[in-house]
């Protein structure tokens, strides 16, 4: 294997064939398999032979040779697809690796990933090294290029330089680009986000939209300047309307917008009933949202809506690896693909029992194959714990913006006017508004004002993890913050809350301050445990981490806190500019 497209090498390819002509024993056999056919939509059994990470053959025939083969009767068993997750944001706490090695538990052994946290906090050259490590995982990963930052960054001249952008869309692992947070400023004119978005159809890849709450015309515009597809619908007249205007429209099941078996219902009572233009995705959610499984929950919840079983498992798999023309590698179960199988205890429970990824066992019987996902030194790519060499002081903390912002759900942001006396060193406990300031992870600049809804008794919380990877500080409780503040320097980054003086929780995040290098079921007990202190402080809407994440984005409405000061959406202008230290 030469690169991420799987361009066997000569002697492989040999040696594929030499298994047909019976002079080369198979590496498994998988006999009288019942499995999905996505060709004729039926359940067929067959033959499989798999010659380490391929199968080369689906068929009636069995093997001349069988040395060192390893042969299983899969007479019980209903073999499908390995699960694709079109959709992945592999930084969200976690990392690319652990996301990939849990996913596999659960099917999912492809994932599309989106690239902006290497973008905006690595080196290209890391990066791309990155990338051709990661091919030696059991799962299979692919990437997007990113065309903006989703938020007002200093210098994005730098990291979305058309050199920069040009070299991600060349990448052999890139499959498409966007997603297009950007696209307003598409549609006003910016020529430059247009031309990347020919030359990613030029390369024959695909163009992912974002378009909430889009109209029609809005719709067939952006089909028009190259959108393909759209994960941003949340009824049935919006995924109606994508189809009628041509676009693949992707279903999303997320931490933040658990939408899929609304959008099912919605479906049925429009009478949608055809399904090979749609996939599923889970849009990045938070750890704990995956406890109960990744696509292989959405395939279930879809069964028990009513959808046909095929269809199912088909908007899970062939759909999406048809979409992105990848089918000759992945999504199905036949001759030349990667093996990528799943067995399963019956057809309604898509929840493997086992599990090949590349023609390596990941998951047997009901367990996890030990050492199947060998650990990554991060620090190779530059991903090492924050250094921030500089201090926080009582002078940073200093608050007179007329208006702060209010939280209207876990990541809707309006304006409102500050009517409490801020001038003292601790907000009571009788009201809802926190102290809110953003710095320069390199201590820089800084923006302060007031933050309504995020909690009403929060004593401080610091946190390393945000949009662009700088500091965020919310609390009631000025020498608090100063406390989780540097509690969360001495970890090189990571969210920290802190009342009267002591730690209340920590969750440390040493790969560059914005991931940790646990496993998810690790990190999961990590995140339930701040998700309870924040809710026990008066955090009331679903996703602490994804409120984090989005403070700074402005591809939301109606105000955010970003690198260039206090911007309002709606109108693009920066309402009060971040100020220098």
């Amino acid at each position: 294997m030469l690169d991420q497209r799987y361009r066997w090498k000569n002697k492989h390819l040999r040696m594929h064939v030499s298994v047909l002509d019976g002079h080369t024993s198979p590496t498994i056999l998988l006999k009288n398999a019942l499995y999905l056919n996505q060709t004729f939509r039926k359940w067929m059994r067959a033959n499989i032979w798999i010659y380490d990470d391929r199968i080369v053959y689906v068929g009636e025939n069995l093997p001349v040779r069988l040395e060192n083969c390893e042969v299983i009767d899969c007479s019980n068993q209903i073999l499908v697809p390995g699960y694709i997750e079109p959709h992945a944001h592999p930084f969200q706490l976690y990392n690319p690796h652990t996301l990939a090695a849990y996913a596999s538990q659960f099917g999912t052994t492809t994932l599309i990933n989106d690239n902006m946290a290497l973008v905006l906090h690595m080196k290209k050259r890391e990066a791309f090294t990155l990338l051709r490590d990661l091919r030696s995982l059991p799962s299979t990963m692919f990437w997007w290029c990113r065309f903006d930052s989703q938020t007002e960054i200093l210098n994005e001249e730098e990291p979305f330089s058309h050199s920069n952008v040009k070299a991600w869309l060349e990448h052999d692992a890139v499959l498409q680009g966007g997603e297009l947070t950007g696209w307003p400023k598409l549609l006003d004119g910016d020529d430059m986000m247009l031309h990347w978005i020919q030359e990613a159809k030029r390369m024959r890849k695909q163009i992912e939209g974002h378009f909430p709450g889009a109209s029609e015309k809005t719709l067939a515009k952006m089909m028009l300047l190259g959108a393909d597809c759209d994960h941003e619908a949340i009824n049935g007249e919006e995924i109606y309307n994508r189809l009628m205007q041509g676009y693949m429209v992707s279903l999303r099941y997320s931490s933040i917008r658990p939408d899929l078996p609304d959008l099912l219902d919605d479906m049925k009572r429009m009478g949608i009933d055809a399904y090979d233009r749609m996939f599923f995705n889970t849009d990045g959610s938070s750890t704990a949202f995956y406890e109960q499984g990744i696509t292989d929950q959405m395939i279930r919840i879809a069964i028990e809506k009513g959808v046909p079983v095929i269809d199912a498992y088909n908007m899970a798999t062939v759909n999406i690896a048809r979409y992105y023309n990848i089918d000759y590698l992945i999504g199905n179960i036949a001759t030349g693909r990667v093996a990528n199988i799943n067995f399963l205890s019956s057809i309604e429970n898509p929840t493997p029992v086992s599990v090949l990824a590349k023609g390596k066992w990941v998951k047997r019987d009901g367990e996890k194959v030990e050492d199947s996902y060998l650990s990554v030194n991060w620090e190779q790519y530059g991903l090492e714990p924050m250094e921030l060499n500089w201090e926080l002081s009582m002078d940073d903390l200093q608050f007179s913006m007329p208006f702060g912002i209010k939280m209207e759900n876990s990541v809707i942001t309006k304006p409102y006017s500050i009517s409490i006396d801020v001038s003292g060193d601790e907000l009571p406990s009788t009201h809802d508004e926190c102290y809110f300031t953003l710095i320069d992870r390199k201590g820089n600049w800084r923006i302060n004002t007031l933050l309504k809804g995020f909690a009403s008794s929060l004593s401080a919380l610091a946190s390393s993890f945000s949009n662009t990877g700088d500091i965020i500080l919310i609390g009631k409780n000025k020498q608090d913050m100063l406390h989780a503040f540097n509690r969360m320097k001495e970890l090189g980054g990571g969210i920290v809350l802190v009342e009267n003086g002591e730690i209340v929780c920590e969750l440390p995040l040493p790969l560059g301050g914005i991931m940790s290098d646990l496993h998810l079921e690790d990190l999961m007990i990590q995140e339930k445990r701040l998700f309870t202190e924040l809710k026990q402080r008066g955090y009331v809407f679903s996703d602490p981490i994804y409120s984090l994440l989005f403070f700074s984005s402005t591809h939301l409405p109606y105000i955010r806190i970003t690198q260039q000061g206090m911007y309002d959406v709606m109108n693009k202008t920066v309402l009060f500019p971040s100020i220098m230290r």
